[in-house]
């Protein structure tokens, strides 16, 4: 890929090598997001434990999630600089580690620190996409980072295997010093962490791509100024960030609205992760083949659909009328009702095109930042992730000023118009009034290396003039 500093070994097995760092980067990614986003099962044991109050329990998984999103900046520039290989062995290690203090807390204070170190896991993401888009030529660079980025069903492995693990080995202890219960559930990926760092640090290439070697800091920096990469922030923002939100928000919303059962809710919950995860690779072939500008206008669509239904609050509006001179009744009219079934439904297909829209947004930025992806991308993840940490917040409060639970989904349907409108804005703004001649052409398949890909670029780039 242009641009990036390899050694000749590298590039020598850029191809058998690319496929290696794939596959062990998303499956280190897999784990380390499932440790990240344990405190979501592993709630309800601590609560009873400690005694803690519901405010006190949201914060344990609030400081895991801000943790999870404040170094990604420094993750994907230190990717960058130094390879992916070295920034995701010392996050293994870190995360094992840290996992393994969470099973040994005794206290509120103390598990609040453990939580925030665990969160460290999180930054991996940026870390590995800097990584990938290395080691993958541009046309391919959007499935890559889709299928990287499929790793976020790692947020469903606690929520699987967490209850019936819990529950079989309450009370008992292993090897002397391990309990069972919630704390088994952090000593087993402590352990597993271990595991796949010996299988990342064995079988990736030992000569790296390090597209930032030798850049200065402050070049790397640069692209920060511009606004669209604030505006990717924002798109990742309603993407991930609401992904992350709803992935720890969701089960207790089945319990409370519908009467399920914890275990129930967290698998109905798995419904939207699975393919919120899974279908990144088919949202980064579909960037590849069609733009991602493009899979972001359906993304949106989609999105406000779902959202838009979902927020409707059960209920019906009553009228009253005059059945004479002396006498009014009151009559109800347009009542609605949303079931489990079509609730799901619906929280599926939000899953869905958030799964594309997740891969469609990274696949912008190794487009219009081919050499400084570590740097645009650390920041991008990072509000991105952020937005998983204000937004719980802001669901709440919805919940509280309106009486309706589904104000969280209100929330949800705003942040997303936002992002269409200011997408759509500047698009027809550059076609209609700076790019004319254009106006057929905002978008077109990737080229591929055969094609001349400066004068495509050359074709698409006046869409984002002027940093839009």
């Amino acid at each position: 890929m242009a641009g990036h500093n390899a050694s000749p070994a590298a590039t020598d097995q850029s191809g058998r090598g690319s496929t290696r760092v794939l596959t062990l980067s998303t499956l280190a990614f897999t784990l380390m997001f499932a440790a990240w986003m344990m405190f979501g099962v592993l709630g309800v044991p601590i609560r009873d434990e400690f005694g803690l109050s519901d405010v006190e329990l949201s914060w344990v998984t609030a400081v895991a999630i801000l943790n999870g999103a404040l170094w990604r900046l420094p993750a994907g520039i230190l990717a960058d600089r130094y390879g992916g290989r070295i920034v995701f062995t010392v996050l293994l290690i870190a995360t094992s580690v840290f996992s393994f203090l969470v099973a040994h807390v005794q206290s509120y204070g103390m598990l609040l620190v453990a939580a925030f170190l665990v969160g460290f896991a999180g930054n991996s993401f940026t870390a590995g996409i800097t990584w990938n888009s290395a080691w993958f030529p541009r046309h391919r660079q959007g499935f890559a980072l889709g299928v990287f980025g499929a790793g976020n069903v790692g947020a469903s492995v606690t929520k699987f295997l967490g209850p019936a693990l819990i529950a079989s080995t309450a009370g008992t202890t292993y090897l002397g010093f391990v309990e069972g219960g919630w704390r088994l559930i952090p000593v087993i990926y402590s352990a597993l962490l271990l595991l796949v760092l010996a299988a990342l640090w064995i079988g990736t290439p030992r000569a790296d791509h390090r597209p930032g070697a030798g850049r200065p800091l402050r070049e790397q920096l640069v692209p920060l100024r511009q606004v669209r990469v604030w505006r990717f922030s924002l798109y990742y923002v309603a993407v991930f960030g609401a992904y992350v939100a709803l992935s720890s928000w969701l089960p207790k919303y089945y319990v409370d609205n519908f009467g399920v059962s914890l275990t129930t809710g967290a698998l109905l919950t798995a419904t939207f992760i699975f393919p919120a995860s899974l279908l990144r690779p088919l949202g980064g072939w579909f960037s590849d083949r069609f733009g991602a500008r493009r899979a972001m206008y359906w993304t949106f669509a989609l999105m406000l659909v779902s959202s838009g239904l979902l927020m409707m609050p059960n209920g019906h509006i009553v009228v009253e009328v005059s059945e004479s001179r002396s006498a009014t009744g009151t009559a109800e009219v347009l009542p609605f009702s949303m079931g489990l079934v079509p609730f799901v439904l619906l929280v599926f297909l939000l899953g869905c095109s958030m799964g594309i829209g997740k891969a469609a947004v990274y696949k912008h930025i190794p487009e219009y930042f081919p050499n400084e992806v570590g740097s645009v991308g650390g920041l991008v993840g990072m509000l991105g992730a952020l937005g998983g940490f204000f937004l719980p917040p802001l669901f709440a409060y919805a919940t509280d000023w309106t009486g309706f639970p589904s104000a969280t989904f209100g929330v949800l349907f705003l942040l997303t118009l936002v992002c269409a409108l200011w997408m759509h804005h500047t698009v027809v703004h550059l076609l209609t009034r700076e790019s004319p001649e254009l106006r057929h052409k905002f978008e077109h398949p990737e080229p591929r290396p055969t094609h001349d890909v400066a004068e495509t670029e050359a074709a698409t780039k006046p869409l984002e003039a002027a940093g839009r």
